[in-house]
This record gives C-alpha cells, structure tokens and sequence, in this order.
C-alpha cells in the first residue's frame, strides 16, 4: 500500500480561538511559542484584533463555550474577518494531553484544512427579538412561584381561597388578597367581593376563609402580592417592547378582508400569561400563512416562532434540516451495516421545547387530525417518542406553510390517517386468513376482541 497523501491546506490565513470565561488563547500556526492569551475585556479584545492583523489573518474559528463567545465573536465580525463559530462535536481533541493551548492549536490546524463548518446563526435583528422572548419566559416562569408562595400562606392560615376559588390571581382572588392585607377579618365581608358568576355560593366561600391570621404569614403575603405584581407589570411592559420591535421589521404587507375573516375564525382561547397584542396578524404578515389553523398550535408556540426564527426560516433548504436543526429527528449512527444508535441529539431550543409542549396536548385531544399518529407511534415507541415524532411533524408542516405560503392542509392529514387505517386492516385480514380459521373460531375471536375492548 502506497504512502497516505497529505491533506491540502484550504484557509492559509486561518486562526484558531479557544473561547474561555476568563482568558482567549489565539493560534495563528502550529507554532506553541506563537500562541498568545488575551483578556476579555474590550481593550483585551483590541489588541487580539491588531495582533491577528499584524499576522495576516483573514479568517477565524473559535469554539463555542457558553455565553462567552457572543461579545467576541461581534468584535470580530465588525473588524471584518470571517468567522465561524463551531460545536464542541467538531473540536474534540484526540486522546491524550489537554490543554488551552493545545486545544487553540487544534482549533487552528482544523480550520486551515478546512474540516470545520459554522453553526447556523441566526441575524442581529432575529437575536434582539430572541433576547426579549428569553426574558418574557422568565417572568412568565416568575409569575407562579409567587401565585405559589401566596397560596401557601394562605393555606398554613387555613384561609382556602385556593379550594373556594379556582385562581387566587383573578379578580376575585385579587380583591380578597387586598381586603385581607387591608386588615379585613369577616369572612362573610370578603366573600361579598367575589364576582357574581362565581359557582360557589356566598357561605361555601365564606366557610372557606375562616382561619388564624399569623403576622409572620401575612406579612409573606404582602411581600408576594408586592413582588407578583411587580412580574405583572414587567410582563406587560415586555410585551409592548416585542410588539413594537416585531412590528418595526414585519413586512410591509396588506390584508385582505377574506384574510381577516379566516384569522378571526382560527382564533384560540387565550390563557393567563397570553400577549395582549394581536399576534395573528402580525404572524400572518411575517409568514404569509395562518399557523394558528394548526389545532395545539398555541399563541405562545407562534410568538416563540416569531421571535426565534422570523424570516430566517427560509435558510433551511429543506423540512428536514429545519427538523434536524431542531434535534426532533434521530442521529442514526451505523457501523457494518447495522443501527447501533438511533437516539435524538440533546440540545436546548425553546422552539423544540414550544413545538413538545404542542405535541403533547395534540396526543391528550380525542379528535384531532394528527391523534392517530400519535397514538400510532406511542403504542410502538411509548409517549415520550411519540412527542418527538409529533413535534417532528409540526415543524415539518411549519416548514412547508412558510416557505411555500400555503395554507395548512388539514384533508389531506386527515386521508393519510384513513389510508394508514385501510392499509392496517389489509394487514390484519391478511393474518386472519393465513391462519385459516373456522366459522366459529372467528366469532369466537372478534367476540373476545369486542370484550377486550369496552
């Protein structure tokens, strides 16, 4: 066998950066006296540019560590070199010694040969938006531990708003909150304040929120009721910062009165910590399309796609990378032939998370299209593989209505379910009569199936 060729050199003017939380290690050769470590600071940041300059460096790959790559990674876009920002999959070092300048060397040496490829990322605009939807999903995630904590010292005072009244946080709950903390002790006082369609009569509620009243608990009230609307107001103020930003880069795009008439009909009921602003329009304007016809697709499930993707969803050339993109389909490892893993790629996205969520109410509905495939994969794979696959198949059906501006084709999900239902029971007949069964074995067999099944 002949000698093994040397790979070509593809970037010649390439660095290597391993990013860390205190210090930058840059590799310009494969030289381990030339490795230099830079701060990270602004001024650190400066002198790692004139340093790459005076090298002639064109092009930059770094490791993405965290949160510690982002204020580099711009430094050196604005500078206007090229850079790619790359997985901890694409930069593992082989076994051996490991260290920072070892690992910027390596960085280095794969780049100039061209083994490296960029992650997706997503534009300035889109990571303002995203920015803001993070911070939305922490006071949202904010908001119940305070409802919480009020319910608990209620509780521990036996005052049972919580079992007299569905949401403490309601006006009702609100108005007994505020008389209690008002210094206001008669049971029959406060249950004169909730409203009149409530389903529980005056003295069931006032039955309720009879109780000892401890000042270390009412004062733990107090200060949660304090912070709870805190988070509520935050949260409203949030929400006009999103509508204004989504509104500054939408499409400049008219709407019909047939459009508006088929968006008001896909309209879904609204929950607590819904925006207040319209987001169906304002999807249909990004979009083209009405992904609210989805049945599970929520509000929140359309504003994370808004402000997580926008119109860079169009970068995904097909469903598949976009599904893929969003590790909801499995990495197949295959050696000799076979399967050895077929597991899901872990990873972290709120849209994966979102179109989960989605997928799982989708599998508790009772006459929703895609039910069947649900049930389908949950009874081959179980409940948590079926999740995966329905949240596969939204972002492909996403991906399709967006790209294509079509709208979503709810017949046609529906006749593949009926065919797949057709081809199943060929495939039982085909058993029934392979085993050639008598007149009465048969009765016998659909008599036990019928019982089985009620």
């Amino acid at each position: 066998m002949g000698k093994a060729l040397p790979l070509q050199i593809v970037n010649p003017h390439a660095a290597g950066i391993d990013v860390g939380s205190r210090s930058h290690f840059v590799a310009t050769d494969q030289v381990r006296e030339n490795v230099r470590s830079f701060g990270i600071c602004t001024k650190d940041h400066e002198e790692l540019i004139l340093h790459l300059r005076s090298s002639g460096i064109t092009s930059v790959a770094m490791e993405s560590t965290g949160t510690y790559w982002q204020t580099l990674f711009n430094a050196l876009q604005k500078a206007g070199f090229e850079v790619l920002l790359v997985g901890g999959s694409q930069t593992k070092h082989v076994q051996g010694r490991k260290t920072d300048v070892l690992d910027c060397m390596w960085i280095q040496k794969l780049h100039s040969l061209g083994l490296l490829s960029g992650s997706f990322l997503l534009s300035d605009t889109l990571q303002e938006l995203r920015t803001y939807y993070y911070h939305r999903q922490h006071l949202v995630e904010q908001i119940p531990r305070y409802t919480h904590k009020m319910q608990k010292a209620l509780r521990l005072m036996n005052i049972r708003l919580d079992v007299a009244i569905r949401d403490i946080t309601g006006k009702s709950g609100l108005a007994i909150i505020e008389a209690i903390l008002a210094g206001s002790r008669d049971p029959q006082h406060l249950a004169s304040l909730v409203d009149v369609r409530m389903k529980k009569t005056k003295q069931q509620i006032a039955e309720a929120l009879h109780g000892s009243w401890r000042e270390e608990l009412l004062f733990e009230l107090k200060s949660c009721l304090h912070f709870y609307r805190l988070y509520e107001e935050a949260l409203r103020e949030c929400d006009q910062v999103i509508e204004s930003s989504l509104m500054k880069h939408a499409p400049q795009a008219s709407i019909s009165e047939l459009e508006e008439k088929a968006l008001r009909q896909s309209k879904k009921k609204s929950s607590k910590n819904t925006p207040g602003f319209n987001i169906p329009r304002i999807a249909y304007q990004y979009f083209k399309t009405d992904l609210l016809a989805i049945s599970g697709i929520s509000y929140g499930t359309v504003l994370c796609l808004l402000t997580t993707m926008g119109k860079d969803l169009h970068r995904f050339p097909t469903a598949k990378s976009f599904a893929s993109w969003l590790r909801l389909v499995p990495n197949n490892k295959v050696s000799g032939g076979r399967v050895i893993s077929s597991r899901t790629p872990s990873g972290k996205s709120c849209l994966a998370i979102a179109l989960r969520q989605a997928a799982n109410s989708i599998g508790n509905q009772k006459d929703h299209e895609l039910t069947p495939f649900f049930k389908r994969i949950a009874f081959k794979k179980g409940r948590i593989a079926a999740i995966t696959a329905t949240a596969r198949k939204l972002a492909v059906i996403i991906w399709n209505m967006v790209t294509k501006a079509e709208p979503y084709k709810k017949n046609e999900i529906k006749e593949s379910n009926e065919k797949s239902r057709r081809t199943g029971l060929r495939q039982v007949e085909r058993r029934i009569n392979a085993l050639k069964l008598s007149q009465s074995e048969l009765e016998k067999l659909f008599s036990r199936t019928s019982f089985l099944a009620t």
